[in-house]
């Protein structure tokens, strides 16, 4: 071996050997990433292949079947995929009032109600709510705002026919009551209450 191959051979093995440190040096610094943790909050991806429409269908269905903690899971699904959805967020809402989480599902009938101002059911649920608190004024409120909507729903007069009794105004009630049953001559429940009134 001549000289001048024994000198490459040398710087060849002395830039290999720096190449290596330099490795070394940049693995050393590099950030280490910390395994993810259950708290940590996953991407709509990670979820199950569903469509938020699927979800929503299966999330009915474990309601139709009193499974109201599997319904929540599936419409927190449904929302993480397609936040922003009134329809998801007002049948969390309801389930979470029929779970007698009341402060909670007011939070989403609020949501809710900023993606549908029009949407009279949102206004006559949230009126439930503050009947229940006994927030009287506020119930109120809603109700007038469901009627604005669409003052043809009997729903909305028996709500308020409830509301009226909760204020000791049984005047107030058979009116609202007589309302309801003059648009749905089947109303049923509106017809019991107003004979409790007679």
């Amino acid at each position: 071996m001549s000289v001048f191959q024994i000198l490459m051979l040398g710087a060849s093995a002395f830039f290999a050997y720096k190449i290596y440190e330099h490795v070394q040096t940049l693995q050393e610094h590099e950030p280490k990433q910390e395994p993810q943790t259950q708290d940590e909050e996953k991407s709509a991806d990670t979820f199950s292949p569903f469509s938020p429409e699927a979800l929503v269908q299966k999330a009915d269905k474990a309601f139709e079947e009193e499974d109201f903690q599997k319904a929540l899971a599936l419409l927190n699904e449904a929302d993480a995929k397609e936040p922003r959805n009134s329809e998801i967020l007002f049948k969390t809402a309801y389930i979470l009032q029929k779970s007698n989480d009341n402060e909670e599902a007011l939070k989403y009938y609020k949501k809710a109600l900023q993606e549908d101002k029009q949407n009279e059911f949102i206004h006559n649920s949230m009126a439930s709510i503050y009947r229940e608190n006994g927030e009287f004024a506020s119930a109120q409120m809603y109700l007038n705002a469901s009627l604005e909507i669409d003052n043809k729903n009997a729903i909305t007069y028996y709500n308020y026919g409830n509301l009226f009794v909760e204020m000791k105004d049984n005047g107030g009630a058979k009116e609202m009551y007589e309302k309801a049953i003059e648009i749905d001559s089947e109303f049923t429940q509106a017809k019991e209450e107003l004979d409790k009134l007679s």
